[in-house]
């Protein structure tokens, strides 16, 4: 009887195995993925957090096969490549929304996708800010571009203008000469002189 001696590389992932609250996820040791055809195997510095991630894990979406892995936001350094990839090598500083809207995995310490679910990292950006901007800079894109129409020349207004999408949106602004007002309120001031 010949004994396996190929051991399956092991990672860090913060799991749930249920549908709730932040109670159920769990630090637990996965094995790692591999990248196969035309993906990267990318080592995670840091994992964005989005509403698509609390709503996921308190309903459960992803748990047809438990335990999931949330998280699609990432940022770090590609570890390794699979067949076919160009676009990258071990070493390049990269930043992405992998497999969305499908599981990623992005609260682990390794994540794989295909190599054009992910663009370098600028190197003014930390790994932090980076793995923050895919969804919001994708949410932007698509409410001023697909959604709007906005072109050259025309304003946008956007309505309490605090958050990722107006930071987003200021981004492209510049890129298309759109002018871009945001409002936004004041903490002293929700909410008064509302009655329901």
């Amino acid at each position: 009887m010949s004994e396996d001696t190929t051991a399956t590389a092991r990672m860090r992932a913060i799991i749930q195995e249920s549908a709730g609250g932040p109670e159920v996820l769990t630090l637990a040791e996965v094995d790692r993925p591999e990248p196969t055809l035309t993906e990267v195997l990318v080592r995670v510095y840091a994992a964005g957090v989005n509403p698509t991630d609390w709503k996921s894990r308190t309903h459960g979406r992803l748990l047809d096969d438990p335990p999931a892995i949330l998280g699609w936001d990432v940022s770090g350094m590609v570890e390794a490549v699979g067949p076919g990839v160009t676009r990258f090598r071990p070493g390049d500083e990269v930043f992405g929304m992998p497999r969305f809207p499908h599981k990623a995995g992005g609260y682990a310490e390794y994540v794989t996708a295909p190599s054009r679910h992910f663009t370098r990292k600028p190197a003014g950006l930390d790994h932090v800010h980076a793995a923050a901007l895919p969804l919001a800079a994708l949410t932007a894109w698509q409410v001023l571009h697909d959604t709007a129409n906005v072109r050259p020349g025309q304003r946008v207004l956007i309505h309490a203008a605090a958050g990722s999408m107006r930071w987003m949106t200021y981004a492209t602004d510049t890129e298309d000469r759109v002018g871009v007002i945001g409002e936004k309120l004041r903490a002293d001031r929700c909410g008064k002189g509302m009655s329901r």
